[in-house]
């Protein structure tokens, strides 16, 4: 049971039920993929400002803090809830310094502190009392109207955020031309729409081959070879044991991840290590493409902490019972990819190096004391 420091305060019937149909869908796995959940995630932050009470930032904040506390119980090793809330946050702080003036505005303008003459007719007071009263219903519906202006403009900021987001992949995919040239081996991993977008849009007007590793048990890389079929590809699948052996022929790594970390590693999925392993191994440039919402606030400093383990039947099925009783499968989903690993980043502003990740964590989020909502309670 929440202690009353950590209560919610009272919502709408409808947007307490969307932040409950919200927390349902994450526990039971119902949202799946980075884009799917940031999107979810900032459409509710989106509805809690709009239809949530409060006066000033610091009452938003504490409220915004308040769900993502919530959501981020249900998910807790899901990276892109706290980089969406941290954003939502960031645009609060921007509307600060006018929410403070629209109070003073407020405040200043009620005639309390200026005092009235009254006259020496015997009606003085009660006409003075009518002036004071007309004041000061005309200075709170001011207040008011300054506030709504604001929530206004919060809302806006987030819808923008929400429209970068949607056209995240075209943004990345403008760049390819630069990083594409013909006739090149290309190696990627598993399912990625936005590495997908980005090959795509480079096969417009250049052929080359890619090479898709199956990424095995989930074997989603027969999904992306699918999705890759074009005149100017010519589409590989091997599997994932025969990377090293094929790295020697390759010119170029192109990767998708789930999350960049706050030093430039990578949560990626799982064999997305070996393969950035073997290619710095021959000297390989390994290129990673994501959008700036996948851009986290924080530290592997356990690597655990921001993995999750998939069911391991699909390496060994329950059938086998005898072999079943006597071994302990591990089938992590994501795999952690130091920064040195990494040799460019590509996101909606172009590429960079890894150690470029602070400066633009600081130009999306705000200092330390604003990210430090998501940890729990001592």
């Amino acid at each position: 049971m929440e202690s009353p420091k950590q209560q919610m305060p009272a919502f709408s019937r409808e947007l307490a039920g969307n932040i409950e149909d919200f927390i349902t869908k994450l526990k039971r796995g119902e949202l799946q993929g980075s884009k799917t959940v940031a999107l979810k995630t900032a459409n509710l932050m989106r509805h809690v400002v709009a239809d949530s009470r409060w006066n000033d930032a610091e009452s938003l904040k504490t409220i915004i803090k308040g769900v993502g506390k919530r959501i981020l119980k249900a998910q807790p090793r899901e990276l892109l809830i706290t980089n969406i809330v941290c954003r939502v946050l960031h645009i609060v702080n921007e509307a600060a310094p006018r929410m403070e003036d629209a109070c003073q505005s407020g405040s200043t303008s009620t005639p309390a502190s200026r005092g009235t003459e009254t006259p020496a007719m015997g009606l003085g007071n009660n006409i003075s009392s009518r002036n004071l009263a007309d004041q000061l219903a005309a200075s709170i519906a001011r207040e008011e109207s300054n506030l709504y202006h604001i929530k206004t403009d919060i809302i806006s900021e987030i819808n923008d955020y929400i429209a970068d987001m949607e056209s995240t992949e075209e943004e990345i995919a403008t760049s390819a031309l630069d990083h594409i040239h013909s006739n090149e081996i290309i190696l990627t991993c598993g399912r990625s729409r936005t590495v997908e977008n980005f090959l795509l849009t480079a096969a417009r007007k250049r052929k080359f081959q890619v090479i898709v590793t199956e990424c095995a048990p989930t074997y989603d890389g027969h999904e992306q070879a699918k999705a890759l079929t074009c005149p100017n590809i010519e589409v590989t699948v091997i599997p994932d044991s025969a990377v090293f052996a094929i790295m020697s022929r390759v010119n170029k790594v192109i990767l998708g991840t789930h999350a960049v970390m706050a030093n430039g590693g990578l949560i990626a999925a799982s064999g997305t290590h070996m393969i950035a392993a073997a290619a710095r191994h021959h000297s390989t440039q390994v290129m990673v493409c994501a959008g700036l919402y996948k851009h986290a606030p924080s530290f592997p400093f356990d690597d655990d902490r921001f993995n999750t383990l998939m069911a391991p039947d699909a390496i060994l099925p329950y059938g086998d019972g005898d072999l079943v009783d006597a071994v302990d499968v591990v089938s992590p989903r994501y795999d952690y990819v130091p920064p040195d690993l990494v040799d460019i980043l590509v996101d909606d502003n172009g590429g960079h190096l890894p150690s470029y990740i602070y400066r633009l964590l600081q130009e999306i989020y705000d200092n330390a004391k604003d990210l430090a909502w998501n940890i729990p309670d001592q």
